[in-house]
């Protein structure tokens, strides 16, 4: 494979963030993080120091985006609360109040129909094991959707909330 081909695709597995800068490395590091890590794993997976990676998690911590637990040693995790506020405000900025009630409604009927096609309330309740092996993987795909749009219709949901709260006249 020539220089130019892998400089157009995506970066090596193993070093995922190659080409950034360091505060990019670590935020990465923090978002692909399945649990508290410390400064040290975070600077390992960064390619940073460990003085380096603390720096930019303070200044994640400060912003909100990460969270920090005290403790021997101390550690690091992305604050989820932070990336769904952000999606949300995002939502309530980019549409309408018309177009979020729109999409709520256009995901209420998905979700309806995957009630009624597994005759269950919810993803978690449908048992893969009950449908033939050649359906196995439809069925995982569609259990999959179905749980994407119980999540995006709560967030366009809490989105068009927000909208409709920020335009209504105050009463003071």
């Amino acid at each position: 494979m020539s220089d130019d081909a892998r400089r157009d695709g995506p970066p090596p597995f193993d070093r995922p963030f190659d080409g950034e800068d360091t505060k990019q490395r670590v935020y990465g590091a923090v978002l692909h993080a399945r649990e508290p890590m410390t400064a040290a794993e975070i600077a390992e997976r960064a390619d940073c120091s460990e003085e380096s990676a603390r720096t930019h998690l303070s200044f994640y911590t400060d912003l909100g985006i990460v969270i920090y637990h005290d403790g021997r040693p101390a550690r690091y995790e992305r604050n989820d609360d932070y990336f769904e506020w952000r999606r949300m405000n995002e939502l309530a900025n980019e549409h309408t109040v018309e177009e979020l009630q729109a999409r709520v409604s256009e995901l209420t009927d998905q979700i309806k129909a995957y009630r009624a096609e597994y005759d269950a309330d919810s993803p978690g309740d449908v048992d893969v094991l009950d449908y033939d092996a050649e359906n196995v993987d439809d069925v995982y795909a569609d259990l999959g959707d179905w749980a994407t749009a119980v999540e995006e219709r709560r967030l366009h949901e809490r989105a068009r909330q927000e909208a409709t709260s920020s335009t209504a006249p105050s009463h003071g």
